[in-house]
């Protein structure tokens, strides 16, 4: 007899049942996307290799989460609103990052020390784009690396100035403790939080990694939401006082003037 919590067969066999269904429902929106217009049942089996029915099953399931749409006259498909959707949000960074290029070119020029644009996903922060620090000695990071948002200072500044459905996503990933610096009390974390909106910049010393610390800003599109963060990292031993003194409004000018790049107009200026 298997052990409990064990994967037997049917359970295998489950998993391996859904990997092949995102696969297959994948394929189906390529297809899709490869003619303009509608297409019919019979026509997508055939080019995709499968039964009407599981062709039927699977643009109705995406159909329901709108990322297809069905015609209500004669029932032909077409690819939905939902990815159009999706698709903006990542035209939106690439502009982000676009935008941000020659202020963060001058930022790493003024300060010598590395700089990231990172972006909010999730319960994580990822690195849309990243420049190298002069110094012989800088942060092990690098281009699509992923942080806890819950410690990390990008992470924080972003939160702080997002919607509360962001922050709960955080509290129930967990505040998991990275360091003993990590602050894993939700009600002093919440309320650093709000202590970080109202500073403008957020820090992080110590909390994700023992050896580093990091400043970041908010970025700001047209309409006024947090898009995207400006971090500078900085080893533990070069960030006395006096350099985060230095860097702190640097780093927060930077967020402002790629936020003006944007469209950001504070307090309606």
């Amino acid at each position: 007899m298997p052990e409990r919590g064990a994967a037997g067969p049917a359970a295998g066999g489950g998993a391996a049942r859904r990997l092949s269904s995102v696969a297959a429902s994948l394929r189906l929106l390529k297809a899709l996307a490869r003619e303009p217009g509608a297409h019919g049942i019979s026509a997508l089996a055939r080019e995709l290799g499968l039964a009407k029915s599981t062709v039927h099953r699977l643009a109705s399931t995406l159909v329901s989460e709108g990322f297809v749409e069905q015609d209500s006259l004669d029932g032909r498909y077409r690819l939905g609103l939902a990815l159009f959707a999706l698709g903006t949000t990542v035209r939106r960074r690439m502009n982000v990052s676009i935008e941000a290029k020659p202020v963060l070119d001058a930022l790493r020029d003024a300060t010598g020390e590395t700089v990231h644009l990172a972006a909010l996903t999730e319960a994580d922060v990822v690195y849309l784009y990243k420049l190298d620090g002069v110094h012989a000695v800088g942060p092990r990071t690098w281009l699509g690396m992923r942080r806890p948002a819950h410690c990390s200072a990008e992470g924080r500044v972003l939160l702080a100035h997002a919607p509360l459905a962001a922050r709960h996503r955080a509290l129930a990933a967990g505040l998991q403790p990275l360091t003993p610096r990590t602050e894993t009390d939700p009600g002093r974390w919440t309320r650093a939080l709000d202590t970080v909106r109202l500073a403008g910049h957020a820090l992080d010393e110590g909390e994700c990694e023992d050896d580093t610390r990091s400043v970041a800003a908010p970025v700001f599109d047209a309409q006024g939401q947090a898009v995207a963060a400006v971090g500078l990292t900085v080893p533990a031993a070069r960030f006395t006082r006096k350099v985060q003194r230095a860097l702190v409004p640097a780093v927060e000018q930077a967020g402002r003037e790629i936020s003006r790049r944007l469209g950001w107009a504070p307090d309606g200026v």
